[in-house]
This record gives structure tokens, C-alpha cells and sequence, in this order.
């Protein structure tokens, strides 16, 4: 992209909380709408109830979190694996192969801090280690964090169970692959709240690329990804977004760009593609990106839950048309090629 034209902005197709509570109601179309191949690839849900007020203070949290003194983040860091628990910040890479040096992130389990003591720790550290919480500086942040996740892990199991009503419907045979019992059967979920540090200096250059400042391109390799609408904060005080393109970007199957807006109180459902291959196709996981705001002094603050299988469930995957040819994959070495794309040290 070039000059100053940007993406159109669309609004996600949203579901009332009270229809997605409904096990009888045909939600077909808006996720036909919003998963399928014509879709953004987000769904919203909408009417949760005690969701907006755990959202606003979690992500007030973050700002907090990202200002701790240099030596307790760096207490916090988990480089066994891969960065994928605790403070994270300057180690994931940017499309240009660089260090991201924009945003700070804090993964944990929101259901247990202690895996269970079985499998290969080694072949899986991104999911084999236990949670790190700054108890005494941000004693705070450890309730806050599971009890904002634990709404949005229990709004995506009913979203799962229409999106596995919906594939049964068109591939009867599907159902040894249902989403729901995949979810609700593991307790190896990932929370990540993040922050994005604010700018120093504006830089002109974005202008003529203006996706993919914050955040570079990639798709969620999970199966859903549930996802708070930003905050913005000028320092510390929440603002309203001083900037009309910054926000989130995806990329549609068609190659057309268009920004996904969702608001405060809705929760924005991100495709994974491991339901896409589930799926056998009739959901797609789109590539997206964070576009930064052009503005001194505005950081950014958010939280996404990785709804994703235990590392040992197998997925089974077909190739081709219908089951002739089918491949079984452990979710957990799905997982780690994946990971190891993203930061320095290797497998």
C-alpha cells in the first residue's frame, strides 16, 4: 500500500450473549458471515455480563505492569520457553526479522500455574512451565488476569459449540474433531496482556506503509482467540484514540485489507487456524496486524486468550477431499514449529 489511502473499516458480525447461551439457536449465518471465506474472520459477542468492568481493570493493570522496574520484568522472563511465559519484551521479531522492541507482553495459564507433571517438558516448553506472577510488586495483577479470562474461555466454549453444530451439519463425519470437547477438555489456554509502548517521536515514513507498524502480520495458530477491544492511555490516564488508523488490520482470503472494529463491551472471537483445518475448510483464520498510532506519548493496552488443544491432542487432518487421506498431528509440535518462527532461540 502507498500514500495515504487506508484500509475501509468494517464492524464485526456480533452476537448477542443470550443467543450464543441458546443451544437451539441457528447462528449459520453470522458465523458464515464472520468465519467463512467472505468473512474478517471475527465474530463479537455482545451483552456479557460483568465483561466490561474485568476488561478495563485488567488493561489498567498493564500500564502498571509495563512501567515495573527494569530488574523485576527482567525477574519475570522465562527464556526455557521461548518467552512464552512471563514478561516478554524485545525478544518476538518483527517481519523484518528484528526485535520488537514495541510492545511488552505477560503470558500465563489462566487455569492452573503449575502444569501437570506429564509428557516431554523439553519438547514443549511453551506449554510444560509453570506461571511467574510478580506477587509482591503487582500482587494484584494474578486475580485480574484468570478472572477476565475465565469469561471469555466460558463465552468461547458456547461460541465452540455452534461452530461445531455448524461443520456437523455440512460434514457429518467431523465430530470425533468437535471443537468444544477439544477446548473444554484442556487446561493448557494461554493468557497474553499487552502493552505497546508509547512513541517518542513521530515517524513520517509510516505513511506510506501504514499496516503493520505496531504488530506485523500473522495468523493465530490455535483454535479461537478471544480478544478485548484496546485501551489507549496518555500517561496512564485512558483517552479515546487520538488516531482514526490505528487499531486492528486483517487481511481477507481475497488479499483486500480492511480494518476490524469491535467495541468496549463486546468480546472479538479470532479464527485459529487449527479450526480451519478441523473445519475442513468452511472457516478461515485471517492474517492480521496492529497499525500504530501516529501520536507521542500513547501506548496501547490489550489482552488476547489463546483457546487452544492440549499439547498431546491429536488432530486429525484431512487432505484432499473427504477422510481418504489423513494425517494425524500432535497439537503440541503444531505449536512449537510455530513459536519458533517468532523468537531468537531456536528448538
Amino acid at each position: 500500500m502507498a500514500g495515504n489511502i487506508l484500509p475501509p473499516a468494517e464492524n464485526v458480525v456480533n452476537i448477542p450473549f443470550s443467543s450464543l447461551q441458546d443451544r437451539n439457536s441457528d447462528l449459520s449465518k453470522e458465523l458464515e458471515a464472520g468465519f467463512g471465506p467472505g468473512g474478517l474472520g471475527i465474530i463479537a459477542v455482545s451483552e456479557v455480563p460483568g465483561y466490561a468492568s474485568l476488561r478495563r481493570g485488567l488493561l489498567c493493570i498493564a500500564e502498571r505492569l509495563a512501567a515495573l522496574p527494569e530488574h523485576v520484568k527482567k525477574s519475570l522472563e522465562d527464556p526455557t520457553s521461548r518467552y512464552s511465559f512471563g514478561w516478554s519484551h524485545g525478544k518476538e521479531k518483527l517481519e523484518s526479522g528484528s526485535p520488537d522492541f514495541f510492545k511488552g507482553s505477560f503470558y500465563a495459564h489462566p487455569l492452573m500455574d503449575i502444569p501437570i507433571q506429564e509428557g516431554d517438558l523439553l519438547r514443549y516448553p511453551s506449554f510444560c512451565r509453570p506461571n511467574k506472577w510478580p506477587k509482591e510488586d503487582l500482587p494484584e495483577l494474578e486475580s485480574a488476569f484468570k478472572q477476565l479470562a475465565k469469561v471469555i474461555l466460558d463465552v468461547g466454549l458456547l461460541l465452540a459449540f455452534h461452530c461445531d453444530k455448524y461443520v456437523r451439519f455440512k460434514y457429518p463425519s467431523a465430530e470425533k474433531n468437535s471443537l468444544e470437547d477439544i477446548l473444554r477438555n484442556s487446561q493448557y489456554h494461554k493468557g497474553r496482556l499487552l502493552h505497546y509502548f508509547p512513541r517518542v517521536t513521530i515517524n513520517e515514513s509510516e505513511n506510506q506503509d501504514p499496516v503493520s507498524s505496531w504488530c506485523g502480520w500473522h495468523t493465530d495458530h490455535g483454535s479461537l482467540t478471544g480478544l478485548t477491544s484496546a485501551m489507549y492511555t496518555r500517561d496512564g490516564i485512558e483517552i479515546s484514540c487520538p488516531d482514526e488508523n490505528a487499531g486492528l488490520y486483517v487481511r481477507m482470503v481475497n488479499e483486500e485489507i480492511k480494518k476490524v472494529i469491535f467495541s468496549d463491551n463486546q468480546i472479538g472471537y479470532q479464527m485459529g487456524e487449527v479450526t480451519e483445518i478441523l473445519s475442513k475448510g468452511l472457516f478461515h483464520a485471517t492474517p492480521h496486524c496492529v497499525q500504530a498510532s501516529n501520536v507521542v506519548g500513547v501506548s496501547r493496552n490489550t489482552f488476547a486468550l489463546f483457546m487452544q488443544p492440549s499439547w498431546d491432542q491429536p488432530l486429525h487432518i484431512s487432505r484432499g477431499h473427504g477422510d481418504q487421506h489423513e494425517e494425524i498431528v500432535n497439537f503440541g509440535d503444531f505449536s512449537e514449529k510455530t513459536i519458533s518462527k517468532y523468537y531468537k532461540i531456536g528448538i
